[in-house]
């Protein structure tokens, strides 16, 4: 061995037999042959050398520090396994971190808690509608205006990205007879993306079909909802409205959660946050089901999850919803 690379093993010999950790064995590592380290210092140097020395030194350079490298590596293994044999049985053990349900999960299933208890069924649905239960069963017929506020994904001339879970209520009211209570929570989809807009979303509509049902059910339940939700001190309004589906419609609204109903930034001034589109079931749609509107009525909602949650956890971007961003998405961890 050259005269030169037998000093630098026997002063690594020399060095490790002093070391006492793996974080020592490692230092030693990058003194050695790390990037800036004393064999890839000599490897550098070879561009310098006679053509006829060249690859003697090159080959003996190499092979010094696969012998480095494999005594370095017996080094900090030899101090790892020894460390593993020694357990300190009164620290306390590693705790596994446990996820958590996302936020429109936890928002959808403390909805549908809540109606279970009044005896309302959950129902599902095609989250790809034909034109007739998306539009034309719920009173809107081709080339009514209200379908251009809907802002629809087409998949083709017949069937359409459901903009509503509405679609739910008609297939449940032609397939069961009154009394029928039931809440429907989905995905639906819009052409529509901002701050507190997304072209996918999540609705919970419910209806109510039975004898001598009004208006007056209609309040007591959604005030009952809201006070479930956020608290007994939240007071509502409604207000007159338009729905193809419903008559009378209206839309409701919470005292806002920021000012208590002083009027605020987040409000508008107004002191109010509308929230959800109610009203009753339009004769036309239950004749269109089968259903005697001179025996039976009904009431009809529909609010948006995250609107829900948004209110809920006062968040103010949708958005945030959806970027996967553990940071946030922790912050729900229940205990």
């Amino acid at each position: 061995m050259n005269p030169k690379l037998e000093t630098i093993w026997n002063d690594l010999n020399e060095e490790s037999s002093k070391i006492k950790s793996t974080k020592d064995a490692l230092t030693l590592k990058g003194k050695f042959i790390g990037k800036q380290g004393i064999v890839p210092g000599l490897l550098k140097t070879i561009k310098d050398l006679p053509i006829e020395e060249k690859k003697t030194f090159g080959k003996e350079v190499n092979e010094l520090k696969v012998k480095i490298q494999d005594k370095l590596f017996n080094l900090v293994e030899s101090f790892e396994n020894k460390g593993s044999t020694s357990i300190d049985l009164s620290m306390p053990g590693l705790q596994t971190k446990t996820g958590t349900l996302h936020p429109i999960t936890q928002t959808i299933q403390d909805l549908t808690h809540i109606f279970k208890k009044l005896g309302f069924a959950v129902e599902t649905g095609p989250e790809i509608e034909n034109d007739y239960y998306n539009f034309e069963a719920l009173n809107i017929p081709e080339h009514h205006p209200a379908r251009d506020t809907q802002d629809t994904f087409f998949i083709d001339e017949k069937h359409v990205l459901r903009t509503q879970t509405s679609g739910i209520q008609i297939r449940t009211m032609e397939n069961q007879k009154p009394p029928i209570r039931i809440v429907a929570p989905g995905k639906v989809f819009r052409v529509d993306h901002d701050v507190t807009h997304s072209p996918v979303f999540h609705q919970i509509e419910g209806l109510m079909v039975d004898k001598d049902i009004n208006f007056r059910h209609l309040k007591y339940i959604l005030r009952m909802l809201i006070h479930e939700l956020f608290g007994q001190e939240r007071a509502v309004r409604f207000r007159p409205s338009f729905f193809p589906f419903t008559e009378p419609s209206a839309e409701m609204d919470v005292s806002c959660f920021k000012c208590n109903g002083k009027g605020c930034r987040l409000c508008s001034n107004t002191g109010w946050i509308e929230i959800l589109g109610c009203g009753m079931v339009d004769p036309n749609v239950l004749t269109g089901v089968g259903i005697d509107p001179d025996v039976y009525s009904g009431w009809a909602f529909g609010v948006g999850i995250e609107r829900i949650a948004m209110l809920k956890y006062a968040i103010t971007d949708i958005r945030l919803f959806y970027e996967n961003d553990l940071r946030f998405l922790k912050q729900f961890i229940k205990a």
